[in-house]
């Protein structure tokens, strides 16, 4: 859709996020569309690289996961603007255009939901501990690949129980992922 219009030239396509720093690397593109959830890696560290590797690139995050989360971690992240999938195409030609003109772009009903839902409760360590756990690992397990006791991250995941009101970790998890925080 964007390469059908006349002011727009899309330089390069790919399927994940380390080939879209690899191709922002190569190309230099002004704007580089991405979407949150990518494979290997993700859309927001990509959007992270890109910020540190080609700082002139400006990124627009394209997503179907409209979450205040993803949206305060995007921007975090130095995405110029964040957009949902539903948008009517003339919107998202409209956004590409403006993120390159230097504004920054967010999703009206978004951003309303983000002010109201507020920033993530959790500590940068109780979401690395939860990102981790996420997948069912066990307790030593988690410990060993974030380098804390079992007994540090069984304290991490109580609090980010807490914090997200949660009944399990599982829930935790869960519900941290439904905000966008994970």
């Amino acid at each position: 859709m964007l390469g059908l219009e006349h002011d727009i030239e899309v330089v390069a396509q790919v399927g994940d996020g380390a080939a879209a720093v690899a191709e922002a690397v190569r190309t230099r593109p002004d704007v580089a569309l991405l979407d949150v959830q990518m494979p290997g890696v993700d859309g927001l560290t990509a959007a992270e690289q890109l910020r540190d590797r080609v700082p002139q690139c400006r990124v627009l995050v394209c997503t179907t996961f409209g979450r205040p989360g993803y949206l305060a971690r995007a921007m975090a992240a130095g995405a110029a603007g964040f957009v949902v999938k539903d948008a009517p195409p003339e919107q998202l030609v409209d956004a590409v255009r403006r993120v390159h003109s230097g504004l920054r772009v967010v999703d009206p009903v978004l951003a309303a939901e983000s002010l109201a839902s507020g920033t993530s409760p959790l500590t940068p360590r109780e979401h690395e501990v939860l990102r981790f756990a996420a997948d069912g690992a066990p307790v030593s397990e988690v410990a060993a690949r974030v380098h804390l006791s079992q007994g540090t991250v069984r304290n991490h995941l109580s609090a980010a129980i807490g914090k997200t009101g949660a009944r399990s970790r599982a829930d935790a998890v869960r519900v941290a992922e439904l905000r966008g925080w994970l």
